[in-house]
């Protein structure tokens, strides 16, 4: 069994980890985002992006980078928080905390079978298609579960 952890990368190791599984076959889903309060839309998401491949690698954008989208007052949770509750999920193999805005570094050294974003994203504007597609890999998206979003629950909670 493998411990949350273990499933926390840097991205030096992660490139070692997802050669090692692309050498035995595995097929690679790479996400990524915020990830600040969970809920029930996030499961649904995560375990879909699962469904896509045999590895689910989640990028995790750093405290710094959730401020410079989200506002001075985000995340809720620190990355590690975070990085460790994303990483307790069963359907979730691998999580890399990056500090850009964007993934793109990280997609172009992990280089995924399937990169996926929600629903709300057209395919060819999502950040690392180019990458993905030039490398035979395919760009999805995956719909959203209705009335989930980090942003309503904050808002939720600030008028209780």
């Amino acid at each position: 069994m493998v411990s949350i952890q273990e499933k926390i990368f840097q991205l030096d190791a992660l490139v070692s980890q997802v050669d090692d599984w692309k050498a035995n076959g595995q097929k690679i889903v790479f996400t990524n985002g915020c990830f600040d309060l969970i809920h029930r839309g996030h499961l649904d998401y995560l375990s879909k992006a699962k469904g896509l491949g045999n590895k689910l690698i989640l990028g995790l954008n750093s405290d710094n980078s959730v401020k410079r989208l989200k506002g001075e007052e985000r995340p809720i949770n620190d990355q590690l928080s975070r990085a460790e509750l994303i990483a307790s999920l069963y359907f979730v193999d691998a999580v890399v905390i990056f500090e850009e805005d964007t993934p793109a570094r990280l997609i172009s050294s992990v280089v995924p079978n399937i990169l996926v974003k929600g629903g709300d994203y057209e395919v060819k504007e999502i950040v690392g298609y180019d990458t993905v597609t030039q490398n035979g890999g395919e760009v999805l998206t995956i719909p959203f579960l209705d009335g989930f979003s980090s942003t309503n629950l904050i808002e939720k909670i600030k008028k209780l």
